[in-house]
């Protein structure tokens, strides 16, 4: 165990720690009364472009819960709202498109994003590895190629996934051109965020369990291990994470493009997931976040159940199995920080 390495960074590459390190998904979130001061009204987008605001958001659970990395405040979509796609964050609804992507003509609105796209998230990036030192990592993230392109193509959050399905079930060279692009995007994006003095970083596949198996690896898998094999060899310190909700039926296909770590929803267990892709695997994950809502003696059961299923291993970032909802009292979560410091402290 190296204590000049910070717990989040060893835990990521599967080494000892002095503790099993925690974050949180939206762990600035809904949740905390101070980033409703600071985030103010309207879009997410335009609270993102004031880098000392989201500095300030960012670093607002570090100091709240204690956490062991500072995940970047952002959102998946920057990368096609700043070169100008047409996309935005409605507040209640999500992300938004008056004109989704449909056919080829609609491929010319995805340009090549460049590092002065989004210069406003690197400042924020350098602000906020100016206050934490070099204690506690920042987090980078983007969107996989698939969920942004779900946005895109939808032109708003779905259940069915209609549109998207038909697209790339009817025109595979146009749905392959799209997610080309969004790879080289999210790479680019993550790059900016890493040379900016971001640690580690997280490619975000939310909604790839929406996909049968086959699909995910005809249609996604090459585009998602591009991102992750890309950023290795630009990066080759900084661990990726990948993360999918409903994904246990992709499991070892997301595995297999290549992240370091391998993020895991509520319904997988550590020691399953394990089973599946080999005893060094390192995980994140996963209490369910609706524990968090039942209070502290339930949130705290399950967090012990979550260290149970890991039984030790030192490759474990201890997470939700999704993101902290809107409504959860910190005081729980910060319970939970303090238990799995105090019961994983080595």
């Amino acid at each position: 165990m190296d204590p000049a390495v910070p717990p989040f960074l060893a835990a990521a590459r599967g080494a000892p720690a002095r503790h099993t390190p925690v974050w949180f998904m939206r762990q600035a979130g809904r949740s905390l009364p101070e980033y409703r001061t600071v985030r103010g009204e309207g879009s997410i987008l335009d609270a993102i472009k004031r880098p000392e605001a989201a500095a300030e958001i960012t670093l607002q659970p570090v100091r709240r819960y204690g956490v062991d990395a500072a995940v970047l405040y952002s959102d998946i979509v920057v990368p096609a709202h700043a070169v100008g796609f047409g996309i935005d964050v409605a507040p209640g609804t999500g992300p938004v498109a008056d004109q989704p992507l449909r056919d080829r003509g609609d491929l010319a609105r995805l340009r090549p994003l460049t590092p002065d796209d989004v210069a406003y998230v690197a400042d924020t990036v350098r602000a906020v590895v100016a206050d934490l030192g070099p204690a506690v990592p920042v987090l980078a993230f983007a969107g996989a190629p698939f969920t942004v392109a779900s946005y895109l193509v939808e032109g708003r959050p779905s259940r069915t996934y209609e549109h998207t399905k038909a697209l790339l079930h009817t025109d595979e060279r146009l749905w392959h051109d799209v997610l080309g692009r969004l790879a080289t995007m999210a790479v680019e994006f993550i790059a900016v965020q890493l040379r900016a003095g971001a640690g580690a970083f997280q490619l975000f596949d939310s909604w790839a369990g929406a996909l049968s198996r086959d699909d995910y690896e005809r249609y996604v898998l090459p585009h998602s291990r591009r991102v992750f094999a890309e950023l290795a060899a630009r990066h080759p310190g900084a661990p990726g994470i990948h993360f999918g909700i409903g994904c246990d039926h992709l499991l070892e296909a997301m595995a297999a493009a290549g992240p370091q770590v391998i993020g895991l929803d509520w319904r997988t267990p550590i020691a399953a997931a394990r089973g599946r892709l080999g005893a060094d695997t390192v995980v994140q994950g996963n209490l369910d976040p609706a524990l968090v809502l039942a209070g502290t003696d339930v949130a705290l059961d399950g967090t012990r159940r979550v260290l149970a299923d890991n039984a030790g291993h030192p490759g474990h970032i201890f997470n939700l199995g999704h993101g902290v909802h809107p409504n959860s009292d910190p005081g729980v979560l910060g319970a939970v920080v303090d238990l799995v410091h105090e019961e994983t402290r080595r």
